[in-house]
């Protein structure tokens, strides 16, 4: 075990798991990124080419819009549309491969008691349930769907709807990050992960509820920070083109500088969700040893057998 490993399984309260969760951050920040970067590669490319779509199908609207360029509108709408179809089956492609990968991290990193070095051992228990993922993701479709109904009913309450949709909302993300982590962790089916995951947010709502809060909203600011060299760089030439009434339909430029940007935008979206389900990696270890006192009960058998 690496002297600088973070024991995972520990009751932990609200601030003790923000806490865990930056310092686990800290420290393998740079080993998961990699992570990130070498299984989602062609996604990236994928992502880059629904960005160019879109890009130059808004491109055409706004220059037919405004008495530029050749592109009609309905060309543009089809190259928006193509764009859109290509962006969402590479979202649920991206959601599901990035909710595993952050989830097997950690698993691996509670299981080898050290940073990961070999990014193998991630893959391999993706691999390894592969079968069980696209149940979860498909279960997680309907789920979303069925959500999505209540908070749109709960939304319309005036004030005190608003708030009960943030908490439904942390609620959902907590439930099902959790959930995942007990399918991956413990080899159960989609089915009893989510039994057991609802169980353990049951029991501890509050904690994840403030876990999930409180973490997204600096995960946010993270996230926020990281696009604002892009999101500088597309703001000055915006304007720049707006002002002088430039004709960017038919310029590579702008195209490059647009798709390069909202990509960016899109591959940061996925790696944030990626940090956030890292979130609910802490947050699970923590309720498991809570529920089950499993790493407690070992260091109590250790100290005896010690002894």
């Amino acid at each position: 075990m690496n002297d600088n490993y973070i024991e995972l399984k520990q009751r932990r309260d609200l601030g003790e798991i923000i806490s865990t969760y930056f310092d686990f951050l800290k420290q393998n920040i740079k080993s998961f990124t990699n992570v990130f970067i070498a299984y989602n590669g062609i996604f990236i490319f994928l992502l880059l080419g629904a960005s160019y779509l879109m890009v130059t199908g808004f491109i055409g609207v706004f220059s037919s819009e405004s008495g530029f360029g050749n592109s009609t509108e309905t060309e543009s709408n089809l190259l928006i549309g193509l764009g859109f179809i290509l962006f969402f089956m590479v979202f649920i492609a991206v959601a599901a491969l990035n909710y595993s990968l952050a989830s097997s991290y950690i698993i691996s990193y509670n299981k080898e008691k050290k940073i990961i070095d070999n990014r193998k051992d991630v893959w391999s228990i993706v691999i390894n349930n592969l079968g069980r993922i696209i149940l979860f993701i498909l279960l997680l479709i309907v789920i979303y769907i069925a959500y999505s109904i209540v908070n749109f009913i709960i939304s319309i309450i005036p004030v005190l709807g608003f708030f009960a949709s943030v908490v439904l909302s942390l609620g959902i993300s907590s439930w099902l990050g959790i959930s995942f982590m007990v399918m991956l962790s413990e080899n159960k089916s989609p089915g009893d992960a989510l039994g057991e995951g609802w169980d353990l947010v049951k029991d501890n709502f509050w904690k994840c509820i403030g876990s999930n809060f409180v973490l997204g909203i600096l995960v946010g600011i993270l996230i926020l920070l990281i696009l604002t060299i892009p999101g500088f760089i597309v703001g000055i030439y915006t304007y720049h083109i707006v002002e002088n009434g430039f004709d960017f339909e038919n310029s590579i430029v702008a195209k490059i500088i647009f798709t390069f940007g909202l990509c960016a935008l899109l591959v940061v979206m996925a790696y944030s969700q990626s940090l956030s389900q890292l979130v609910n990696g802490v947050l699970y270890f923590s309720l498991h040893e809570e529920k089950y006192n499993i790493h407690t009960r070992e260091k109590i058998d250790q100290i005896g057998a010690g002894e």
